[in-house]
């Protein structure tokens, strides 16, 4: 990716003369848009450049939601639901992982590939010329590279959430009834796992500045992340109770998935006191999850030194 685009007169923002504070911040809002659009672009050209390539990962991608919807279909056929009382049937399970697979979806198409490069950077100077541009060093680690076929993973999601809520809103026994506030809730909960994954992500890959090169980064990622991918009441039993505590309050990737798909599988009907102040709860660590990796990442620049040096 060419850090020089974003340099160049295409963008071009003088804060001085901006005619007031808040006049300056809609500027700067349209310079960062204006720079996420480029990075979009120049990944899509690079994408297309190998197209052969870009559609087999498309294909491979929409096998793999396949086989998972075919694995538990077969899981289904053998139970009614996800554990005693639960709530989680199959229709139900399944607008679960249609929201795990939008979240992640989007982590891995805007965030992934840019933590994986993040020790190249490092170790072959990049960094350097990233810390130089006229930017937040951050913002630009974050966006500079998108992987477009991860979005195939998206629309299979889509098409999995449309099959299953048709399907709970139309069945014969206790129908699904969607309130019009799902329509804010809902998207506003799948924007705070995709933050909280981010901040997770940027958070690991900043250690590279400590550690040389970090390349177990996505290992580490998948270990952590593979948590959320259920619901969190299978954890609530035994000594599943302090995976449940660690990963809800300590690093709370099980809100990322269990509090949108919960809101929309039941919406407004919560089964237990603790579900309404789990989602507040999740505001609250969104929050505290940006602003963390946000001060870890600033920490681990002023650690970090020149690779010409």
């Amino acid at each position: 990716m060419d850090y020089g685009a974003i340099a160049d007169s295409e963008v071009d923002v003088n804060p001085e003369t901006s005619p007031s504070e808040p006049a300056s911040r809609l500027v700067g809002f349209a310079y960062y848009w204006s720079v996420v659009t480029v990075f979009a672009r120049n990944s899509l050209i690079r994408d297309m450049t190998f197209r052969a390539n870009f559609v087999m990962e498309c294909i491979s991608s929409v096998a793999w939601t396949l086989m998972n919807v075919g694995f538990y279909l077969l899981i289904f056929s053998h139970a009614n639901s996800i554990g005693e009382s639960t709530g989680w049937g199959k229709y139900e399970f399944f607008v679960f992982m249609a929201t795990m697979w939008i979240v992640n979806s989007l982590v891995e198409t805007f965030f992934m590939p840019n933590a994986e490069e993040f020790s190249e950077l490092i170790r072959t100077g990049g960094l350097d010329f990233a810390l130089l541009k006229p930017i937040d060093t951050q913002f630009l680690i974050s966006f500079r590279r998108m992987d477009w076929s991860s979005l195939s993973n998206l629309v299979m999601a889509i098409i999995l959430l449309a099959i299953s809520l048709w399907e709970l809103t139309h069945r014969e026994v206790n129908p699904l009834r969607l309130h019009f506030s799902i329509l804010f809730l809902y998207p506003l909960y799948v924007l705070c796992g995709v933050v909280i994954l981010y901040s997770l992500t940027i958070a690991l890959s900043a250690t590279s500045i400590w550690l040389g090169r970090n390349q177990t980064l996505y290992d580490f990622w998948f270990y952590i992340t593979n948590f959320s991918r259920y619901p969190m009441e299978i954890y609530q039993r035994g000594w599943g109770m302090s995976l449940w505590g660690v990963f809800t309050f300590i690093i709370p990737v099980l809100v990322v998935v269990n509090v949108p798909a919960r809101l929309l599988a039941q919406p407004l009907h919560p089964r237990a006191w603790w579900e309404w102040p789990l989602a507040g709860f999740t505001l609250l660590a969104t929050a505290v999850s940006l602003m963390a990796s946000r001060w870890v990442f600033q920490k681990a620049l002023m650690s970090y030194r020149s690779a010409s040096s």
